[in-house]
This record gives structure tokens, C-alpha cells and sequence, in this order.
């Protein structure tokens, strides 16, 4: 067995020390192969040594700044009422801003969840339009994210959204048209 796989590995290592033949084609333009052809004159190339290069060294990967590594020293939502207070729009419609110190860094993305939830794609703005959030008790939080991970999360800000029933009994109610 060891016989058989030393035999073919010196078979498979003559195609590399094989020959090469250098002749000229009906149209005068030179080839090159590792046969010699027949009735054709040929003549036996001699290679130099194979011309190689060094890989360039790697170079040593750019120390982060301290500041970079660390997170945000301030980052919190603001337009919303704190302490589960109560935010009236009528239509569920309102606005909310992302506190960041120092300023949001290049690479990083903000996105602002809405109950766990994400709102949007994560993006560079730090104010965001809520459109038609239902009434009820919800939680805003927001999320620095570097390279697709999550780098730090704000306190989640709890407050409730009121919104007008047509049916509130606190509404007047229509009074039908006198028939004419």
C-alpha cells in the first residue's frame, strides 16, 4: 500500500517537470507546448526559476480611541411626557427626539423601538415622526447600533396615548335636522 501511494505521487509530480517545446506555426507566430509535435521542428525551452513575491506585510490594525470603544454618555428620548403621564393626539400623530452626547459617530445607526418593535430601519436621524399610534399605554426606546449590533440602549420611557372617541360622552352629540 505504501508502495502504490509513493508511486503516485512521483506520477503526479512529473507533469510539473515536464518540458516545454517552442515552435514556429504555418503563420509564423511562435507556440508553445509541452509536446513536441510531429514532422514540425522543434526546440526545448529551458525556464528560469519561477519569479515570486512576498506577501506585504499585514499592517497592525488602528488603535480605537478610548472615546470610540466606550458608548454614549447621554443618550435618552425627550417629547414624550415622563412617568407614564399622558400624551394627547387626537389622530396618534407626534414627534419624538433622541438625545446623544457626544453626537452620534460615523458607522453607528440610531433606530427607536415602539413596544419592542422597531418603527423604521436604523438610520442617522435623531427625530422621529410617529404616525397613528394607538390609544393606550405604550414604550418608546431607543438604539445605538455599530456594525448590525446593538452598542447601548436608552431607559425605556413609558407614557400613554389619548386619543378622541367618536363615542366619548364627552363630545356633543348630532342632533338630527328639522324635516323641511
Amino acid at each position: 500500500m505504501r508502495l502504490t501511494c509513493t508511486c503516485l505521487l512521483f506520477a503526479l509530480a512529473l507533469p510539473a517537470s515536464a518540458e516545454i517545446y517552442r515552435y514556429t506555426d504555418a503563420h509564423g507566430n511562435p507556440v508553445y507546448t509541452n509536446q513536441p509535435p510531429e514532422g514540425v521542428s522543434s526546440e526545448s525551452v529551458q525556464l528560469g526559476p519561477t519569479n515570486t513575491v512576498a506577501a506585504p506585510p499585514a499592517k497592525p490594525a488602528k488603535p480605537q480611541a478610548a472615546t470610540e470603544l466606550e458608548g454614549y454618555s447621554r443618550l435618552e428620548i425627550s417629547g414624550v411626557p415622563d412617568d407614564d403621564d399622558t400624551l394627547r393626539a387626537n389622530a396618534g400623530n407626534f414627534t419624538v427626539d433622541v438625545s446623544l452626547e457626544p453626537g452620534l459617530r460615523e458607522g453607528d445607526l440610531l433606530q427607536l423601538l415602539l413596544d419592542g418593535q422597531p418603527l423604521a430601519a436604523p438610520g442617522t436621524q435623531t427625530s422621529f415622526r410617529l404616525g397613528q399610534v394607538d390609544r393606550g399605554t405604550h414604550s418608546l426606546q431607543a438604539v445605538v447600533l455599530r456594525d448590525g449590533e446593538p452598542l447601548q440602549t436608552s431607559a425605556s420611557v413609558s407614557f400613554t396615548v389619548q386619543r378622541v372617541h367618536i363615542g366619548s360622552p364627552a363630545l356633543p352629540r348630532p342632533q338630527p335636522r328639522p324635516a323641511n
